[in-house]
């Protein structure tokens, strides 16, 4: 009895530190070159109906929206930290304040990803996305920002919407 026990821990322990491992890989920024090409536009409104507790089915389906949200974050992580180089105080800010917003975003994504997988095995448990999705809004205004500050001829959208 006290070898099945051990033994299920250990696959428990296994288990989650493969899901670690992928969800953190997936996470990671895969370059800096051509870094405003990679960023994917998402519509607010459809993510926003997507957090809804209603729709709570749905979202855990389509995680597919959290990768996005992670895979930009990491993009712009990097766009702040190349900003970050920039002699003006004011650029320079905004940058930072950029890419504290996109490392929290990041983590929030990594934390929704794991709750989506477990909402996956586990059919009944609780999901929450909104963290997720306050933070993408945040993000999103801090981009804009930046890029105002760095070049006010280029608009940084980081949505759909207009």
């Amino acid at each position: 009895m006290n070898l099945a026990f051990v033994l299920v821990i250990a696959a428990v322990l296994a288990l989650a530190t493969i899901l670690s491992v992928a969800v953190t890989r997936s996470l990671q920024v895969r370059g800096s070159a051509g870094l405003s090409g990679t960023i994917r536009p998402i519509d607010v409104e459809a993510f926003r109906n997507l957090i809804n507790p209603d729709e709570d089915e749905y979202l855990r389906r389509r995680a597919a929206y959290i990768h996005v949200v992670a895979s930009n974050a990491a993009v712009l992580v990097r766009v702040g930290q190349a900003a970050l180089a920039t002699g003006d105080t004011r650029v320079a800010k905004a940058a930072h304040e950029l890419v504290e917003d996109a490392l929290l975003l990041r983590r929030n994504a990594t934390v929704a990803l794991a709750r989506i997988y477990l909402a996956l095995a586990w059919p009944n448990s609780g999901f929450a996305a909104v963290r997720v999705f306050d933070r993408y809004e945040r993000l999103s205004g801090a981009a804009m920002l930046l890029g105002r500050l760095q070049n006010p001829a280029v608009p940084v959208r980081l949505s759909t919407l207009p």
